[in-house]
């Protein structure tokens, strides 16, 4: 296998995975983690590891005999096309997209948790992925959830799909988001993830996100997609079919168990884990999309389409940095991703022009931030 963001949340997770299934790992790529990078390295004796140019010379010289380093986005590229039966892309943001392109075009099976390469490029990854015989299986627990729900039914059997949310930390409280604070939005009361998932799921957004992608991957109307809210996280997905009967799948919150089965499908090894108690209570609400606006800028960015997927996704990646970084309030984030949807094109991009769309966006993002900012 090969690991795309290797020394992340779903990286590492995938490491376990590995460990567990005697895994054979070809090729890691990861960012400016180096010291992770060089201790994963010397675990799995790849072939090729890939980082950021930045932080190349911390890696140079300290990784195993018989490992080749590769810097900056070519290198990650570069370890996406090794031979592999699966390649694992967990590379965040739009920076992960030209990786899990590289893999399609060699014809691999990619077990995606880049939301954003079904997001911004969903038809043309498709387009890759025929043409090349590669296949797609998701990893995000709620299309993990979704795919297995899916299996041997017919598609014109299915009414909706229903992905989950946690409701994140202020699903209630405080009343007035504009007081919420980077370390409060960052402390998820379920699940631990990279800060930029944490926070778009303090928002919402990380599910607008997932809308997106499940119109894309599932080539379904933003209309039979729908979200709740459960606060418990068991439930990850549900499927609505025509007949009025519903299938669920049910898990603990535990990321390696989709990891596992984007690499393992149809089989279903046993695991080192505690099997989850059917106990306690479960309950599902709607979200509330006055209080947060960003799951509603997603579906209206998808009803836009064109370009607004790409300038939504960029915008948020620049209004969480400046969040994080004091420069933008929790209510200014929405904001921000408001402002950018509206510059939208009706003309959706290909591989030529979305790199130029990305960078508009960011652009207008950070005039966005400048006028909604903690400066202003």
């Amino acid at each position: 296998m090969v690991v795309l963001g290797s020394t992340g949340s779903i990286g590492s997770q995938t490491l376990d995975v590995a460990a567990w299934q005697d895994c054979e790992v070809v090729g890691l790529a990861a960012g400016r983690r180096s010291d992770v990078l060089v201790a994963q390295a010397w675990r799995w004796r790849p072939r090729l590891v890939a980082c950021d140019a930045e932080v190349a010379g911390e890696v140079e010289g300290q990784l195993p005999p018989g490992t080749r380093l590769v810097a900056g986005p070519a290198g990650a590229e570069e370890v996406a096309a090794l031979e592999a039966d699966t390649v694992v892309a967990a590379i965040p943001g739009f920076r992960g997209l030209a990786p899990v392109r590289a893999a399609l075009r060699e014809g691999r099976h990619v077990a995606l948790a880049n939301k954003e390469a079904m997001v911004c490029a969903g038809p043309l990854m498709w387009s890759e992925a025929e043409a090349h015989g590669a296949r797609l299986t998701p990893v995000d627990s709620e299309h993990a959830a979704l795919y297995q729900a899916l299996l041997g039914e017919p598609p014109e059997g299915v009414e909706r799909l229903v992905l989950t949310a946690s409701g994140g930390p202020f699903r209630r409280a405080p009343a007035d988001l504009s007081t919420v604070t980077p370390a409060q939005a960052l402390d998820h009361p379920t699940w631990r993830m990279g800060p930029k998932v944490t926070i778009d799921s303090a928002t919402l957004f990380n599910k607008g996100l997932e809308v997106l992608e499940a119109a894309f991957l599932y080539r379904l109307p933003l209309a039979r997609i729908e979200v709740v809210v459960h606060p418990q996280s068991l439930v990850h997905g549900l499927v609505r079919f025509r007949d009025g009967s519903i299938k669920a799948q049910v898990g603990p919150h535990d990321m390696r168990l989709p990891i596992q089965y984007a690499i393992t499908a149809p089989g279903r090894p046993p695991v080192p884990l505690e099997p989850l108690p059917l106990v306690g209570e479960w309950t599902f609400e709607a979200p509330d999309t006055e209080r947060f606006p960003a799951l509603a800028l997603a579906y209206a960015a998808g009803e836009a389409g064109g370009d607004a997927p790409v300038r939504l996704n960029a915008a948020d990646e620049v209004a969480v940095d400046a969040f994080l970084a004091g420069r933008l309030g929790f209510d200014g984030i929405p904001r921000v991703l408001a402002a950018v949807v509206a510059t939208a094109s009706a003309t959706a991009p290909d591989w030529s022009t979305l790199d130029e769309v990305d960078r508009e966006a960011r652009a207008a993002a950070q005039e966005a931030v400048a006028r909604f900012g903690r400066a202003a």
